[in-house]
């Protein structure tokens, strides 16, 4: 297509061309269609107005660019399994999806299998996105370490480590665990289970609250009572399942995650064991699905919407050369039916 033709586009091939694109998604785009991106949207429609294109433009017009294009990075599975379908993980893209767009920010989601520092470097590098956030550490504090180290703009979600040379912003793991526990020894639990996988950072620190709270209100920690479970329901009801088989008894159950703990009250009811009255349950994050639970589910609440602003305005400071320092923002105690009051 030569300089004449870019003056005054009549075809949507033309603009299509012109944008490096299908037809469809120009068709789309010019349409305000919800399954084409805003950015895209925005570059189109800009393309259109500044080369005459004469076809038909839907009146809402996109000729604002984003300040900032930000990725957000979610590793693979180790340690908390954050797999984009899992509740809280959704609910913390959606704090900072929505802090993103109070900054007129453009927002990606990459799944980076950050086996070295460099594949997220060569992200920023490559003109894709402006910055990262990364959700989540487990196992990859090594790796994100060396990223701070090149200085490739970045904060992540998740607790303050050893050693740590990033910005990162969590909530305070071992509060939420020591609250949980003190909560069912109020409730009278004489013996409580912990269940959750131990190996992320996270996790460790509410095992290390759920010990603390044990071991001053003097009941003692005992490790037949801590359970391995991943971060999904079926793990959770499967520890309750071995417990039983076993013969433990227990009389409450402090969950490292909403949604073991829903599975786990599953697993107390095909005990024929009542919820509170025999077994009491607590959870973690406050998930939407833990208040529609049946009982519903008491729980440690993280928020995400105040934690998706933090994320964003650090690394939106960091981007303009400021120092940035990380945060740990308190846990709230939610009682719902689940542990009683």
């Amino acid at each position: 297509m030569d300089e004449s033709d870019k003056k005054n586009l009549r075809r949507l091939e033309d603009l299509a061309l012109l944008a490096n694109v299908s037809i469809s998604t120009v068709s789309r785009a010019l349409n305000d269609s919800p399954l084409v991106s805003d950015r895209t949207k925005k570059r189109i429609m800009s393309l259109a107005h500044n080369n005459n294109y004469s076809g038909r433009l839907k009146d809402k017009v996109y000729t604002d660019e984003a300040d900032k294009t930000i990725s957000i990075i979610i590793p693979p599975p180790q340690g908390r399994d954050t797999r984009l379908s899992d509740p809280f993980t959704l609910d913390l893209i959606g704090g900072i999806g929505d802090a993103l767009k109070e900054r007129n920010c453009d927002m990606l989601i990459s799944h980076l299998t950050m086996t070295d520092y460099q594949s997220a470097a060569n992200l920023v590098a490559s003109g894709r996105c402006d910055g990262l956030v990364v959700i989540g550490q487990s196992t990859l504090h090594a790796q994100l370490n060396q990223l701070a180290q090149k200085k490739v703009p970045f904060v992540a979600w998740g607790a303050q480590l050893p050693e740590q040379q990033y910005c990162s912003v969590g909530s305070d793991n071992q509060q939420g665990g020591r609250r949980a526990t003190n909560h069912l020894i109020r409730m009278g639990c004489k013996r409580i289970v912990f269940v959750g996988d131990a190996e992320g950072p996270e996790v460790q620190l509410r095992l290390a609250g759920y010990r603390e709270a044990l071991e001053l209100s003097g009941l003692g920690y005992q490790e037949e009572l801590v359970r391995p479970a991943h971060f999904y329901p079926e793990s959770g009801m499967e520890a309750i399942d071995v417990l039983i088989e076993q013969g433990i008894k227990f009389d409450g159950v402090v969950a490292a995650s909403d949604m073991i703990a829903i599975g786990a009250m599953r697993g107390i009811a095909r005990a024929g064991l009542r919820i509170p009255q025999d077994v009491s349950v607590i959870g973690y994050d406050d998930v939407l699905v833990a208040a529609y639970s049946s009982p519903a589910l008491s729980t440690i609440r993280q928020d995400v919407t105040k934690a998706g602003r933090l994320l964003v305005s650090k690394l939106l400071r960091m981007l303009e050369g400021q120092n940035v320092q990380s945060s740990n923002l308190p846990t709230d105690l939610i009682i719902r039916e689940s542990c009683g009051s």
